[in-house]
């Protein structure tokens, strides 16, 4: 997957006013004009095909741009052939997940009593939970030692200062890991196995986004809520154990994840693979179905269908699975509905997508020392990678300040980012009104 770079994201996010950061852009309009002149397709097509002849990659290379306002169809080369989507796979699940939940819902964590007097820990998929908050990001995840104290004080308001701890970890069904995933993904850090109850995404070390992964995130997510709980005054007897809650219990203490809009962005602009399944198994639960991997691949395409979008055939939410398919044209007419002002809950899969040369998994591309500078400001996408397969998907200000929207894919053993971002670039530079 393409390295994401740590970074303040508070900071360094674009104002919503904004398209792109203008320091970044060389001879960039101040704001896109409304009025500017519909691209030729034409013109476009000779400011594309050297740079993708030049690519070196004679087969395996799929391309879709249309113009972000009418949707016209302005340039393709096998747009409409299925290709393996890698990592912009999340704009399908984060547009999935808004659609079906909503972008202000949330993904709670509760405590609730058993039927032996104890009281058991019941992971909601929430994957960005995490212990104290020592480790600041934004937006801010719920903590532990949130949901510790609040139990705390329940627990003491009815004359408890010891108690049994168990972790219910069953809200998901079915195997821990997405059909087409190599078993090295968890190995070198791109990601945990998934689980209804983990901190940090499993990761060892937080703040490293590519840490290597706890062995039973459950199971440390509990003993990490068994410490707070002691330093919170309840002494917590024996060690925490898998249980299921009992049905119907009423929670004695609850925390919730920062609010879906949140979420998506944070998993677009970091490309958190954790994040995405559980987005994914979300829309699982939302469309009625089982909270598997399956049941997601239903839901999706439940809502792909609703919202007129055909071509995607997913079966995780992060892209990491080879035996996802989608078409350069559906990832565009998935951002073009991202944007439409008729679907304004959909908006954080723009303002999520990293902008080049400036934040989240394009920082470090489109440099000076690169070819494709000319986008840097310019370009807001996702990014994709896998052996083989390299991929983007988003948006491109033309140089008279037109709207494009694009989507490139590369499946062969040449691709390569890099590759990939001078086509971006040249739809900036295009001057093709």
């Amino acid at each position: 997957m393409a390295g994401a770079v740590a970074i303040d994201i508070i900071e360094s996010r674009p104002p919503a006013a904004m398209p792109y950061p203008v320091a970044f852009a060389e001879d960039a309009p101040d704001a896109a004009p409304q009025d500017a002149a519909q691209v030729d397709p034409g013109r476009l097509a000779d400011m594309l095909d050297d740079p993708m002849a030049e690519s070196g990659v004679a087969d395996g290379l799929h391309a879709y741009v249309a113009d972000a306002r009418s949707g016209e169809r302005l340039y393709g080369r096998d747009g409409g052939q299925a290709a393996v989507p890698a990592s912009t796979t999340k704009i399908v699940t984060a547009v999935a997940a808004l659609h079906a939940l909503g972008p202000q819902a949330r993904i709670s964590t509760e405590v609730v009593r058993d039927d032996d007097g104890g009281i058991v820990l019941v992971g909601g998929g929430d994957p960005t939970i995490t212990t104290d908050g020592s480790f600041e990001h934004y937006p801010r995840p719920a903590t532990m030692q949130e949901l510790a104290a609040e139990t705390a004080d329940a627990l003491k308001e009815s004359g408890t200062d010891s108690v049994q701890l168990s972790y219910d970890d069953t809200l998901y069904s079915g195997s821990d890991m997405p059909p087409g995933w190599k078993p090295g993904y968890v190995d070198e850090g791109s990601a945990s196995t998934v689980h209804a109850l983990m901190l940090d995404g499993g990761r060892v070390y937080p703040e490293q986004h590519y840490s290597e992964r706890v062995d039973n995130p459950p199971d440390v997510a509990a003993d990490a809520f068994a410490e707070q709980l002691e330093e919170a005054g309840v002494r917590v007897t024996g060690d925490p154990s898998p249980a299921e809650a009992p049905d119907g219990a009423e929670p004695l203490a609850s925390v919730a994840s920062p609010p879906l809009s949140s979420l998506v962005e944070w998993m677009l602009l970091e490309s958190d693979n954790n994040i995405a399944e559980a987005l994914f198994l979300q829309v699982a639960i939302a469309q009625g179905h089982e909270a598997s991997f399956a049941g997601g691949s239903e839901g999706v395409s439940e809502v792909m269908k609703r919202l007129g979008v055909s071509d995607v055939h997913v079966e995780d939410g992060s892209g990491l699975s080879v035996n996802n398919r989608i078409t350069p044209k559906a990832l565009v007419e998935l951002v073009r509905l991202a944007a439409d002002p008729d679907h304004p809950k959909l908006y954080p899969v723009v303002s999520g997508l990293p902008t080049a040369h400036f934040t989240g998994t394009l920082t470090s591309r489109y440099s000076q020392a690169s070819g494709s500078h000319p986008g840097a400001g310019r370009i807001r996408a996702k990014t994709g990678t896998l052996n083989g397969v390299s991929t983007l998907a988003g948006t491109a200000y033309a140089a008279d300040g037109r709207l494009l929207v694009f989507a490139f894919m590369v499946n062969d053993p040449s691709a390569l980012g890099s590759t990939l971002d001078t086509f971006a670039a040249a739809l900036a530079e295009c001057g093709c009104g």
